[in-house]
């Protein structure tokens, strides 16, 4: 199943339906004539036996003519409380990739957004950031597998490789990457469970997890998985994101310490940090130059400009808002600062500044034991 295919056709139509009944993708139909697939989704309630119908919404997709899109769950309530738990299936809602919840991260969000209105606000000087103080909450994250299946899907959207780790030799810029793990947001699950004991395609699947009919969900963490998450506890955690919306455009940001180095006799500390951007509006945007500021406690102040992101320059529109990508800095300091703005361009040619909310880089982990990667 094309995941990029569910993400806009179905998700209106499952937030019009009541929360506690269940709803099944039923059939698809295919243009063949334009090479476009043009899904038709039924959707049923299983618990009232009501069909609804789904505005007709058209995907770019490499799969053969012909092609049906099938069954792949049921979907179940979402939960406005509580969290779900390991083993849980669902579908990522705004990149549409299957997937399935590891274990839970409790983050604290600091949420630039809550401002005063407009018309209260005053205008910043030219190069400002506000000083504003914010409080952080508290926040359910996931650590997740991706199905491999989607993995093409998305690779333009959203890096499939972006959790990476420092390696464990002399090379103290070597990075490794786990392929097909993410941090998803608690309002960014859509659940769902399947009758097949091996829903997600993913090499750590069945070495994490085990099939157990008497459980709900049916997969449980294997000791593997718990070890896993034990060991490597100190480079996985995910503990502050930093969100802030400029004219519609919204920045989430989540730094994670890597570790630290030794590199011609000075250490050398590491970070990567997960940038998402959303288009919260209707207007087409599109990301064309980035604009950095990384301060470190040894007193230096870095300036880094430079064209798009990660060697992109992603476009944000109503059909696809969302572009995710991860990077890295690193510092001969154990702290620092960083913040900055994305330049972005209208179908004008207009431009304007989107903040990108300030957040800190610490190293305050235990340094002594290097990341295990997920080796057994």
């Amino acid at each position: 199943m094309a995941a990029s295919a569910l993400r806009r056709g179905l998700l209106s139509t499952v937030s019009k339906y009541n929360k506690k009944h269940t709803l099944r993708i039923l059939s698809s139909v295919v243009d063949s004539s334009s090479g476009f697939e043009v899904f038709r989704p039924r959707v049923q309630c299983r618990a009232c036996g009501l069909s609804g119908g789904v505005q007709q919404r058209r995907f770019m997709s490499s799969r053969p003519e012909g092609k049906i899109l099938e069954t792949v769950g049921v979907f179940e309530a979402v939960k406005q409380h509580g969290k779900y738990e390991t083993g849980q299936l669902f579908l990522h809602s705004v990149f549409g990739y299957r997937g399935i919840v590891l274990f839970p991260w409790h983050a604290r969000l600091y949420d630039r957004d809550i401002t005063p209105p407009m018309a209260e606000s005053k205008p910043e000087p030219p190069g400002a950031h506000g000083s504003k103080e914010v409080k952080g909450k508290t926040h359910t994250y996931y650590q997740v597998l991706i199905d491999t299946r989607d993995c093409p899907h998305i690779s333009q959207r959203s890096q499939t490789e972006a959790v990476t780790f420092l390696a464990n030799h002399d090379d103290s810029r070597a990075l490794y990457a786990i392929p097909g793990l993410d941090y998803v947001s608690h309002e960014d699950i859509l659940p769902y469970n399947s009758a097949e004991q091996i829903p997600i395609q993913h090499e750590l699947f069945e070495r994490f997890l085990t099939f157990n009919p008497a459980k709900s969900p049916p997969f449980t963490a294997r000791d593997t998985l718990k070890a896993w998450q034990e060991k490597n506890h100190p480079w996985l955690e995910l503990s502050d994101v930093h969100r802030e919306t400029t004219e519609n455009i919204r920045v989430t940001v989540i730094p994670f310490y890597m570790g630290m180095r030794e590199a011609q006799n000075s250490h050398v500390y590491w970070w990567r940090y997960c940038i998402r951007l959303e288009n919260m509006g209707n207007e087409v945007v599109q990301l064309r130059e980035r604009h950095w500021r990384i301060f470190s406690l040894s007193g230096t102040l870095e300036t880094v400009r430079g064209r798009g992101v990660v060697g992109r320059e992603p476009v944000l529109s109503k059909e696809q808002p969302a572009f995710q990508y991860s990077s890295h800095v690193s510092l001969q300091a154990p702290s620092g600062h960083m913040w900055g703005t994305f330049r972005i361009e209208r179908t004008d040619g207009s431009h304007f500044d989107v903040r990108i909310p300030p957040f800190s880089l610490e190293s305050n982990k235990d340094d002594k034991a290097p990341p295990a990667g997920y080796t057994f």
